[in-house]
């Protein structure tokens, strides 16, 4: 595994055991953290501008749990400021297996789709569910995939080790401990047959930071709630790295 230096915020490191959810303390701060994370993110917009330049690729970016594009919308348009051709799912709202398919293939079509009109492989990005379904369309699908990045993306451990698989079950319908559903999770935990990044954070409050690491590929480890994480300045920071080929630590 190729771990980095950690960015981000001074709080408190949380997660210990990979088969427990995060505290209940955890979970009563994300909010507060995720506002001074906005707040940090707006001080820093002149020096996000400053990151390097990307190549045009497509880079297909998917939303967390009951979330939508409109949630990815500040990571695209960093990217497309870049340089990069960053493009929403177009999937709706993210209820699991109801919205891509009970076989992914409505996310697969997706990537067909972005890969035909590029003619280019296409890199995926997902936030926290959604980088648990990117993993699972790229060993499908891997000649239509670059590269796989997840952000607080769960996908090596028990899906019990989350304060959100209750909700999980509300929208998706469907039982964590369904056949099925152990399948998904074994699916996107074996290693991806092309470069992988996770970025994870020990101090998550909604999923145990310990299970979104990539012990097979690159993980980058930052302090940050789970709620909003893609709009941390040194998550956007650590993606435009990735993009480039040259992630590196806080200066």
């Amino acid at each position: 595994m190729d771990s980095l230096p950690k960015y981000g915020d001074a709080m408190a490191l949380t997660a210990t055991d990979p088969e427990l959810p995060p505290s209940g303390l955890a979970w009563a701060v994300e909010l507060p953290r995720a506002l001074v994370g906005l707040a940090e993110l707006g001080l820093s917009l002149p020096s996000l501008g400053q990151l390097p330049k990307g190549d045009g690729r497509p880079v297909l970016v998917m939303p967390g749990l009951i979330n939508s594009d409109a949630s990815n919308l500040v990571l695209r348009q960093l990217l497309t400021r870049l340089g990069y051709h960053a493009l929403p799912w177009k999937l709706g709202r993210n209820f699991g297996p109801r919205t891509i398919g009970r076989d992914a293939e409505r996310l697969i079509a997706r990537i067909e789709a972005v890969h035909a009109a590029s003619g280019e492989k296409v890199t995926l990005i997902g936030i926290s569910l959604g980088g648990i379904m990117a993993r699972i369309a790229a060993h499908r699908r891997p000649d239509l995939v670059r590269e796989v990045i997840t952000i607080s993306s769960p996908f090596a451990g028990s899906a019990r080790a989350t304060n959100v698989w209750r909700a999980y079950e509300l929208v998706s319908g469907e039982r964590i401990e369904t056949p099925s559903a152990r399948a998904w999770m074994a699916e996107a935990a074996r290693p991806l047959p092309m470069p992988s990044t996770a970025i994870w954070s020990r101090s998550d409050g909604l999923v145990n930071g310990l299970n979104c690491r990539d012990d097979n590929g690159r993980a980058i480890e930052v302090r940050s709630s789970h709620l909003w994480v893609q709009m941390r300045r040194d998550v956007l920071r650590a993606v435009a790295e990735i993009l480039a080929g040259e992630p590196r630590g806080s200066p």
